[in-house]
């Protein structure tokens, strides 16, 4: 059965080449096209759609709100956002509001594929290691409040392996550093998303760095 999947952008040209890229293979189809964020939010209502392809600049409603509308009320649904530029403000504000990945839009068909398939199958296309880049980068002016309530839902041992998450450790790494074996790190980190009801390890570290647990240049 194939996975479904909706594709948003306000270019006709970018939109007819991503459903090229996603029809040619078996295992994906292409139910639906929406040429803004709003029209992409009524569209996926009625289609329920594995995954969205967002743009992000987009007249009407921009890619990160309606990712935040369709990751609110469709979470079945996971969203990839593409992007022009790599590491811009809108993949760090797609990531806040639910987005699975990100991509460049001149990503070879390949990688794309790749990204496509990743974010179906519930990994986060991207790495932690960029995620704090971003967090870094957009967050180093603003004064974070510590998060008390959240964070005290962790014992100090998930406090731990949150803080190491965020830094863009590896389950490996984590283990490593805190003198475990590896299965007790992906038990906590399993913990750790199911209390703060988050999506992924990308979403862990957009959590620790706003929560406070971990400070720009920390």
């Amino acid at each position: 059965m194939s996975a479904s999947v909706l594709i948003c952008d306000d270019q006709e040209l970018v939109r007819v080449g991503l459903r090229m890229i996603v029809d040619s293979q078996p295992d994906l189809a292409v139910v639906a096209e929406a040429a803004d964020g709003a029209e992409a939010v009524e569209l996926a209502r009625q289609q329920r759609p594995d995954l969205v392809l967002m743009d992000v600049r987009m007249p009407v409603l921009d890619g990160v709100a309606a990712t935040g509308r369709i990751c609110a009320e469709l979470p079945d649904t996971a969203v990839l956002v593409i992007t022009t530029f790599d590491l811009d403000e809108y993949a760090y504000s797609a990531l806040r509001a639910g987005a699975g990945g990100f991509l460049v839009k001149d990503a070879p068909s390949e990688e794309m594929l790749v990204a496509i398939r990743g974010v179906l199958r519930g990994d986060s296309m991207v790495s932690p290691s960029v995620t704090k880049r971003l967090l870094e980068r957009y967050l180093a002016d603003q004064p974070t409040p510590l998060d008390e309530e959240r964070l005290n839902t962790l014992t100090e041992r998930e406090k731990d392996v949150l803080s190491l998450i965020a830094r863009g450790l590896s389950n490996t790494e984590i283990a490593r550093q805190l003198f475990i074996g590896e299965t007790t790190v992906k038990t906590h980190v399993g913990r750790i998303l199911g209390k703060l009801g988050l999506r992924d390890r990308v979403h862990a570290v957009v959590f620790a760095y706003e929560s406070g647990l971990i400070r720009p240049g920390s």
